[in-house]
């Protein structure tokens, strides 16, 4: 009689290779005979293709009184062409199955489109399309300033977005852009006319200035063939680039409370103004606010939120703002988060101490392993898709910096040490030249903040 039991046959485990090394991918450069600057990345298997629009369109170069024009035109370039109503366009860029974003930051206004490489020239054609010959029709664009004056409306509703606009109102003086909302206020945007938006569109709408970054699968395709005949057919007479001034600011220690009764939370934000991606110390500087804020074990987190319970998270960041040809710039160096309206004042108290803290006695070898196994090791993962590496290197273009600057930027995590990353934090937030800005209920945390002795207190509506 056989033996009944079954039997399995074992195969090999299979082992892990060799990690193969990695670096940021490395873009070539080309220039279109309508003057259109290029970069281009072959990714292969990435068969949803990417690209990038940079237009010359900075939020400074708006007319007086007429804030948040940029950010109208952005979202009404895809509101139909010459040739196309919005509802065909949008029909056209369904059948291709791409997508088409657009947004106004101060560099400029930024364009995005998704789309299967095999469908990569119907794409760039609706693409060239939106920027040689947007429609701008006059219902969509009074639509679109609808819209936006809603949205206002519900922005002075949300915490963070009130703490953000009386920061950069703090810091920056009036006449500057930086102290202004990005898409512009109810008193500006009102007045936003079609004629308006065509002007501004003719005056910074530009192949010449602008820059196209193009990452995907692009194996055997004639790259340069496809942009003459999409891109390249976006014409307008030539222009000089623009130029940006000087980001300056006043970051006295000091305490602007916006009075939210009743409100059971307190949205913090507290920032300064400090190095961008242009300063030597930029790199130290990731390392050193990812140790202090950047995740849930950094010192900010451990305290705040596991030990204290003030809060569900409180982070520290960097964000550059807007930089120069010449290779200058700032950035917002800022520290968010909210708390219980109890715990408004104890969690100043806590923050306060974590910065002298760290200035008296630096981060850990601890910490700052942990951070560049993190910072370095995710980045293969972070720019998996073709869309990250395409925003990264659209983000090279209109911050002035050159092509491999990602690439460096993560060679030089992996060498920086403890004390460079301790150094370059402990400048980043100085305790006593902080902008605090609180949105909360003034009635209940003005006194307590006051006896804090963190700068002077001013309660705003």
């Amino acid at each position: 009689m056989t033996d009944p039991t079954p039997t399995m046959t074992f195969h090999p485990q299979p082992a892990a290779g060799t990690p193969s090394p990695w670096a940021f991918p490395a873009p070539e450069r080309t220039t279109l005979a309508n003057g259109l600057t290029v970069l281009h990345c072959n990714r292969p298997g990435q068969q949803l293709v990417a690209v990038e629009i940079q237009l010359d369109a900075p939020l400074a170069a708006e007319p007086d009184g007429l804030d948040g024009i940029a950010n109208i035109l952005a979202r009404a370039l895809s509101e139909g062409t010459d040739t196309l109503t919005a509802e065909q366009y949008a029909g056209e860029l369904e059948r291709a199955g791409a997508t088409l974003d657009a947004h106004a930051d101060h560099p400029g206004i930024r364009v995005s489109l998704e789309v299967p490489a095999s469908r990569l020239e119907r794409g760039l054609t609706l693409l060239a399309d939106a920027l040689r010959a947007p429609a701008l029709p006059e219902d969509e664009i009074e639509r679109l300033v609808a819209n936006r004056l809603d949205e206002i409306v519900h922005e002075q509703a949300n915490p963070a977005r009130r703490a953000a606009k009386a920061l950069y109102a703090t810091l920056f003086e009036e006449a500057d852009r930086l102290s202004r909302p990005r898409s512009g206020t109810a008193d500006t945007v009102k007045n936003i006319t079609r004629a308006a938006v065509q002007s501004f569109y003719a005056d910074h709408v530009r192949p010449a200035t602008a820059t196209a970054v193009v990452v995907g699968d692009l194996t055997g395709l004639d790259l340069g063939a496809l942009l003459e005949a999409t891109l390249g057919g976006w014409t307008a007479a030539p222009t000089a680039a623009g130029t940006h001034a000087p980001v300056t600011a006043d970051d006295a220690g000091r305490v602007v409370i916006v009075d939210r009764p009743g409100s059971v939370q307190t949205q913090l934000l507290i920032g300064r103004i400090g190095p961008d991606r242009h300063d030597p110390l930029w790199a130290a500087q990731i390392l050193g606010t990812y140790c202090l804020g950047g995740t849930l074990t950094s010192r900010l987190d451990r305290v705040l939120r596991e030990e204290k319970g003030y809060t569900y998270g409180v982070r520290a960041f960097a964000q550059p703002l807007r930089s120069n040809a010449e290779g200058t710039g700032r950035a917002l160096i800022a520290i968010s988060g909210s708390v219980d309206t109890a715990s408004t004042a104890p969690a100043l108290a806590d923050t306060w101490t974590i910065l002298r803290t760290l200035a008296a006695e630096g981060l850990t070898d601890a910490e700052r392993d942990e951070a560049v196994q993190f910072l370095v090791g995710v980045a293969p993962l972070k720019y998996e898709t073709a869309g990250s590496v395409a925003a990264t290197l659209a983000d090279q273009v209109e911050q002035y910096l050159p092509d491999d600057y990602q690439a460096e930027i993560y060679r030089q995590l992996a060498a920086l040490d403890t004390a460079a990353a301790t150094e370059a934090v402990v400048a980043a937030f100085p305790p006593d030249r902080l902008v605090t800005v609180l949105v909360g209920d003034a009635a209940v945390i003005a006194d307590q903040v006051r006896e804090l002795g963190i700068g002077e207190v001013t309660v705003i509506s």
